[in-house]
């Protein structure tokens, strides 16, 4: 293989792993202002940060995934030798930490947790080994009233981030109602209810048709594969079909639906009041029926959960998949104590978010966090532009001097300005500094009255628009009123 001439000098190639991804700076403000979001809203509810580490002990982490993850964690050895593993969700070392703290976490304990998170899957478009999650659960309480906080949280993230009605929706079921439906099939073995949970999971990819053959012989998928189907018989199929097929515009009439559906019995009684207790809770913290939907064809990962489960989508971007999704857990943490601790709670996948509010035009991305950039003038010295710059800085106005190639031109400097969409520039040459003047350039004006002019002699002249000399005392309000800060 021919050696590039980089390599033949010694040079390593820069390059990441595979399913890992780097973030530039217009990715990260856009990541960090959505991050911000989501956290003053977790702490308007009342759930405060933990952060744990990235390793933890590999049987802290076997098992408590399920066996797919078992086979996508990734594994390693401490200097003394003990195996460890990178944690694959923010979960797992939540339990840990109701376990390990007891005389210091209070029971109830709402908390909220962001990190990357690490699974040994293979890389795909949209699909990576570290990803970032953002969690927040509650632990202490079997109430479904903090499901319904939870839920209302997820509501109030999205609002916060300039969604409407309509452009996302909750989807909420219940591992109780689920339950009901297979002992009235009579479905028996954990196995395969597991394997009925999995493929009712499919219906959104898959179609109604589909479905009914994977729940009874199986069928050959588009590729020529065969898929083992869970082998019911055809009136059981109908009765999961009719089910899974329930929905209506309240969520009352959907849990009337559903208990006309499910046999009289005790478990489908308890599960219907668990749902109607929640629908009230819901009512009461004003989470509308549009944005909250109850449908008993969801049924991702109800052979974890315990009790209510819940997803978030956005119909404008059915590519990117579920950006939110959690439910009740109330077995996990007796992996690490005797005493079961009822939790729930849900997490937000970061880049899924991102991803599905940049594909609706939710995104505004910006390469800086500059708001002010001072030109560097010939003959005045750098000591009064860097008290420009800490003046700015202390009224809490991003600022950054022009240090660049040396001897810029003005045009140079602004022309960097307007690559990075910095709204505005100070400019104070020697006649200003002595007359205690300053001129601010408004970059975005300025923009917006050369957008139009094609003739290049009257563009040059116009220069100066936007462009104010005024006293120095002035430019603190007068920055404010330009780039829209209190």
């Amino acid at each position: 293989m021919t050696q590039s001439p980089e390599q033949a000098k010694g040079f390593v190639q820069p390059q990441t792993l595979k399913g890992f991804c780097d973030y530039l700076p217009e990715e990260m403000i856009a990541r960090n202002r959505v991050i911000e979001v989501i956290r003053n809203v977790y702490e308007r509810y009342g759930f405060v940060p933990i952060d744990t580490p990235i390793l933890e002990y590999l049987v802290t982490l076997i098992g408590t995934g399920g066996e797919e993850i078992n086979k996508e964690i990734f594994r390693l050895e401490s200097p003394e030798r003990e195996p460890i593993g990178m944690r694959f969700d923010l979960t797992v070392p939540f339990a840990r930490i109701l376990a390990q703290y007891p005389d210091t976490v209070k029971l109830p304990f709402r908390r909220y947790h962001i990190g990357p998170v690490f699974r040994a899957d293979k890389p795909g478009p949209g699909r990576f080994r570290q990803f970032t999650q953002f969690d927040i659960d509650a632990a202490g309480s079997k109430s479904v009233v903090i499901d319904a906080e939870i839920i209302a949280a997820m509501c109030d993230v999205l609002r916060d981030l300039g969604l409407s009605d309509g452009e996302y929706q909750i989807r909420v079921n219940s591992r109780g109602l689920m339950d009901a439906l297979l002992i009235a099939s009579n479905i028996d073995g954990e196995e395969t209810r597991k394997h009925v949970l999995r493929v009712v999971d499919k219906l959104d990819k898959v179609g109604l048709d589909n479905i009914r053959k994977e729940l009874g012989e199986g069928r050959v998928d588009e590729s020529g594969d065969p898929i083992r189907g869970v082998g019911l018989e055809s009136g059981t199929i109908d009765k999961i079909l009719e089910f899974i097929a329930i929905s209506s515009e309240t969520r009352a009439s959907v849990l009337e639906t559903v208990g006309k559906v499910l046999p009289d019995a005790e478990c489908t009684h308890t599960a219907i009041d668990e749902m109607k207790e929640l629908a009230a809770a819901l009512d009461s913290l004003g989470v509308g029926e549009d944005e909250v939907v109850f449908l008993p064809s969801l049924a991702r990962g109800l052979d974890y959960y315990t009790g209510p489960v819940y997803e978030t989508i956005l119909p404008g971007a059915p590519q990117v998949g579920s950006i939110m999704g959690g439910g009740r857990y109330d077995h996990l943490v007796e992996r690490f104590m005797p005493d079961p601790i009822p939790a729930t709670g849900v997490s937000i996948g970061l880049d899924r978010l991102l991803a599905g509010l940049n594909a609706i035009g939710k995104i505004d991305t910006e390469p800086t966090t500059t708001k002010v950039l001072i030109i560097t003038m010939r003959g005045v010295p750098m000591t009064e532009l860097l008290k420009i710059a800490r003046e700015l800085r202390d009224n809490n106005i991003s600022a950054e001097i022009y240090l660049g190639k040396r001897k810029a031109k003005m045009s140079d400097q602004l022309a960097y300005a307007n690559h990075k969409n910095i709204p505005a520039a100070i400019i104070v040459g020697s006649d200003e500094l002595e007359s205690n003047q300053i001129s601010i350039k408004d970059l975005v004006a300025g923009k917006e009255k050369r957008a139009d002019i094609s003739d290049r002699d009257e563009y040059r002249k116009s220069g100066k628009t936007g462009q104010q000399t005024i006293p120095r005392e002035e430019m603190i309000p007068k920055l404010r009123e330009i780039i829209g800060d209190e």
